[in-house]
């Protein structure tokens, strides 16, 4: 069955132009609290998507993608290159700063059997764990044959498999592997996706899939921004295929997420502490970069009871800088403590991404926001266009 034929029915959207979506912020927030006072569940975040709105290759031009900018009394179009005309000067965007590996490797069983090997990271020496995809059964101990060299079947790993290569798996990958776009989208990766499936500030490798946000930002956007006086920062969050896998159960709490690694440096801290003695606001370009954000916060630390202003927040003194890993999942009723803004691409539907999203800005002010941009005809998921959106109220604790 295809993604499309998955989906459901949802909200119809006749804005054009500056739209206000039809209901308050009070409503909004009704709808949020009704979500979360029952059961979540999988189908709360679908809707209608046409096929043709999925982005299958980048534009030309990094910057030239549309922005959706959506907060609590409205939503407006946008271009990703008014960006900075839309922050004010010492706001501090964060940035992934990861790099995509070529992760996607074909290989053959000895009965001629094609398997399609998917890395989900490295582990020591030639260690790697990985995804593995045949029509029939896969067995501890197979030796596979590929284009670098034999790779050896060791032991499952619920979905993964744990492997031995012929060499270091960053090595190994980045040598005979394929760019590793997407499922949806549906044609054969080329040397243009080795550069624009990648952030212009990736720099750790690690990752197999993109941190997309990032890719609509090229030098002149950068320029542009630190002419208005707006700062940047990385972290590093290496996103597993897991950020493809489905929600399969309907009942959000079975769904358990796949951990990936991430690492925040004590400058990094130093910044967001900066920004917020300032009265900056910290704006995640990405929802891993906020789930990084999010997972570093100490829960020792509680948090204001009464949140005054930007100035007075003490939200980032909870931060710990290093290195760890996060299945933190980010769903409605969850309490931000660091960011202040979000710059995220347009999700699947039914996504644990989308679902971040509606956590931050509202259920019902997103699933209307998508409907608008299905009916202005903005371009979907990873090479799609992109969203900045503000919080809605009582979602920062």
């Amino acid at each position: 069955m295809g993604l499309v034929a998955e989906l459901v029915d949802a909200v119809d959207s006749k804005s054009t132009g500056l739209a206000h979506l039809g209901s308050t912020p009070s409503e909004a927030t009704k709808s949020q609290q009704h979500i979360v006072n029952r059961p979540m569940r999988r189908s709360d975040f679908e809707f209608f998507l046409p096929e043709e709105l999925i982005a299958q290759t980048p534009l030309a031009q990094r910057s030239a993608s549309r922005l959706l900018v959506l907060d609590q009394t409205g939503l407006a179009d946008a271009r990703i290159d008014q960006l900075p005309s839309l922050l004010r000067p010492d706001d501090l965007l964060v940035f992934n700063d990861t790099r995509v590996l070529p992760a996607r490797l074909a290989a053959q069983r000895a009965t001629g059997g094609r398997v399609e090997i998917f890395l989900e990271r490295p582990l020591s020496g030639c260690g790697a764990l990985v995804h593995a995809r045949a029509s029939n059964v896969l067995r501890p101990g197979e030796a596979l044959s590929s284009v670098g060299g034999t790779v050896l079947l060791e032991r499952a790993w619920d979905d993964l498999w744990e492997v031995q290569l012929p060499a270091p798996a960053v090595e190994f990958f980045e040598r005979h592997g394929a760019v590793p776009l997407p499922p949806y989208i549906t044609r054969t990766p080329d040397d243009t996706d080795r550069e624009r499936y990648q952030s212009l500030l990736a720099r750790v490798p690690g990752a197999v899939a993109a941190p997309t946000a990032s890719l609509h930002f090229d030098q002149a956007l950068f320029a542009a921004l630190a002419a208005r006086g707006i700062r940047r920062a990385t972290l590093t969050l290496h996103v597993g295929a897991g950020t493809f896998q489905p929600v399969r159960e309907e009942n959000l709490d079975q769904h358990v997420m796949h951990a990936e690694r991430y690492e925040i440096s004590s400058e990094l801290i130093e910044a967001l502490q900066r920004a917020h003695r300032e009265g900056a606001r910290v704006i995640a370009v990405g929802t891993t970069v906020a789930r990084a954000l999010e997972s570093a916060v100490d829960e020792s630390v509680p948090a204001p009871q009464e949140p005054q202003g930007l100035a007075d927040r003490s939200r980032s003194s909870a931060l710990r800088s290093g290195a760890g890993e996060t299945r933190l999942f980010i769903r409605p009723g969850f309490r931000f403590r660091v960011i202040d803004g979000l710059i995220t691409n347009f999700h699947l539907p039914g996504s644990t991404l989308l679902m971040l999203v509606a956590a931050y800005t509202g259920h019902e002010r997103v699933l209307q926001a998508y409907a608008h941009a299905v009916q202005q005809r903005y371009r979907f998921f990873s090479y799609g266009d992109a969203m900045l959106v503000w919080p809605a109220p009582g979602v920062r604790a």
